[in-house]
């Protein structure tokens, strides 16, 4: 209870003392609506913890976002099912969306 997978990866990321948090989801990026519900949806290229918050987008809980921002480790979120993505995030590409 109170923890998801999502703030349980934060906690990690702060013990460990990571450079980036990589989420990988089922879209590429963070949107404005559901992209698979909302045609409209409109990729966010890049957002602060506290617009994610502030917007209540529910790619991750608060609890992760909160845990990114009181230290300061960056969350890129991607499609994780495109071949080559994950290794593309881990040499720094830029897709998706990067919350900072």
């Amino acid at each position: 209870p109170f923890f998801t997978t999502d703030s349980a990866s934060a906690l990690r990321a702060v013990e460990m003392q990571c450079d980036l948090l990589a989420k990988a989801t089922s879209v590429n990026g963070i949107f404005t609506a559901d992209p698979k519900k909302d045609e409209n949806a409109k990729p966010y290229e890049t957002l602060s913890y506290t617009e994610a918050i502030e917007k209540n987008l529910k790619i991750m809980d608060t609890s992760a976002f909160s845990l990114c921002r009181e230290n300061n480790i960056p969350i890129r979120v991607f499609d994780g099912f495109t071949n080559g993505n994950i290794q593309g995030v881990l040499q720094g590409k830029n897709f998706g969306t990067l919350v900072h």
